[in-house]
């Protein structure tokens, strides 16, 4: 199949600096990520090949044989594109803010910022992500909240300060590599001669081997444990997103860096409200007397109680606007409503007096019903039914 050509995937021109293009290839890669386009395969396949674009196009020396040679020019530089989508993670880390390995981004990423580049090695040891889950009631969302976990992770090793060797004579630079972690492979073509760098599969990229392991670790460099950590969740967070806390996953192998542990929110069902992005609902049952003549009423907000006015002549089914009294915007800038659906109380039962009363009143013009629902009336019904459903 042929190729496009990598400018066009990019966006962006052959004059354009290599801060364009990388400011082209991180905005477009977000818009195609996976965790946005879950089960997208049409959205994964346009990532790669953005990773592809931008691998070639970000090095100034294979941009040159691109320029010079197109596709051909790079094919036999050693390039040959991303196998999933944990390579092209892990390969443009820096670009992501810390999407590398399995931990990806979420909405968090801009908010708590990103972990940065990591050295090979390090990339290569890292340790795996961890995932937990917390729950949160309304009232703690809505103001936001700190939260204290305990983890169960990997640690490094203090016997052997990490390395995994029982001393520091206890290991030995890698023959086969050199101590470098890489094989190097010159081959020529009819372009020049291209060097083709891949991990040492003796030392698995270390450089180094172990001869006397660590009695603590087993060569590891790390050991489990159990650990507690402070969490700071924001307001206005919402079912199903994660803070990623960097560097708080599993310590890596020998010196690797650590992984990420992604905190995953959940929340609990409140007794009293629905919630809509920032918004809550509440239903607020009233008699008929106080719908007629109107009332000042008390009623539970997320931070305590507040007093709402009644005004008289009230329908079954009115919408009535608490300003500010919902949940604060994840930005910290404002803050949801309260919204409160009232229902009349229609009593089942009614003694003799009270029957006599009602056919009195019956007889009044007043208690009969003069006009259909308004236009506008129906249209907050309609809202209010679509968050009750």
């Amino acid at each position: 199949m042929t190729k496009r050509d990598y400018y066009e995937i990019l966006s962006v021109s052959k004059s354009s600096s290599p801060d364009e293009i990388k400011t082209s290839y991180r905005k477009l890669a977000l818009k195609y990520h996976p965790d946005k386009n879950p089960g997208n395969k049409e959205a994964e396949e346009k990532f790669k090949e953005l990773a592809e674009a931008y691998e070639v196009l970000s090095d100034p020396v294979k941009k040159q044989r691109y320029d010079q040679f197109g596709h051909q020019g790079v094919n036999n530089s050693g390039f040959q594109g991303f196998d999933n989508i944990n390579d092209i993670f892990s390969h443009f880390g820096d670009i992501f803010g810390g999407f590398g390995g399995s931990g990806r981004g979420s909405i968090f990423e801009d908010f708590f910022g990103g972990s940065g580049s990591r050295s090979s090695h390090e990339n290569l040891n890292r340790g795996n992500d961890l995932k937990i889950s917390i729950k949160l009631t309304l009232e703690e969302i809505a103001e936001g909240v700190d939260k204290t976990i305990k983890v169960k992770r990997y640690k490094s090793c203090t016997e052997c300060s990490g390395t995994g060797a029982k001393s520091q004579s206890g290991y030995e630079k890698c023959r086969q590599c050199e101590g470098t972690g890489e094989i190097r492979q010159v081959s020529r073509s009819m372009f020049g001669q291209f060097i083709n760098v891949t991990m040492c599969r003796t030392c698995n990229g270390e450089g180094r081997i172990i001869k006397e392991r660590c009695d603590e670790c087993n060569g590891e460099g790390r050991v489990k444990s159990e650990t507690t950590i402070k969490v700071k969740v924001p307001s206005g967070v919402q079912e199903g997103n994660y803070i990623p806390l960097r560097g708080q996953g599993n310590s890596g192998i020998r010196g690797g860096s650590n992984g990420d542990l992604l905190v995953f929110i959940e929340e609990e069902k409140h007794k009293d409200f629905i919630r809509d992005e920032d918004d809550v609902y509440y239903e607020l049952e009233i008699s008929i007397a106080d719908a007629i003549m109107g009332a000042e009423v008390i009623v539970p907000t997320l931070n305590g109680k507040a007093k709402l006015t009644v005004e008289p002549g009230t329908e079954s089914g009115r919408l009535l606007r608490m300003k500010e009294k919902g949940i604060k915007h994840l930005n910290g800038y404002g803050r949801g409503d309260q919204i409160v659906r009232i229902n009349v109380h229609i009593p089942k039962k009614i003694n003799a007096k009270e029957r006599e009363l009602l056919k009195e009143l019956s007889k009044s013009e007043n208690f009969k019903p003069k006009h259909s629902v308004s236009k506008k009336d129906k249209s907050d019904k309609g809202i209010f039914k679509k968050v009750f459903n």
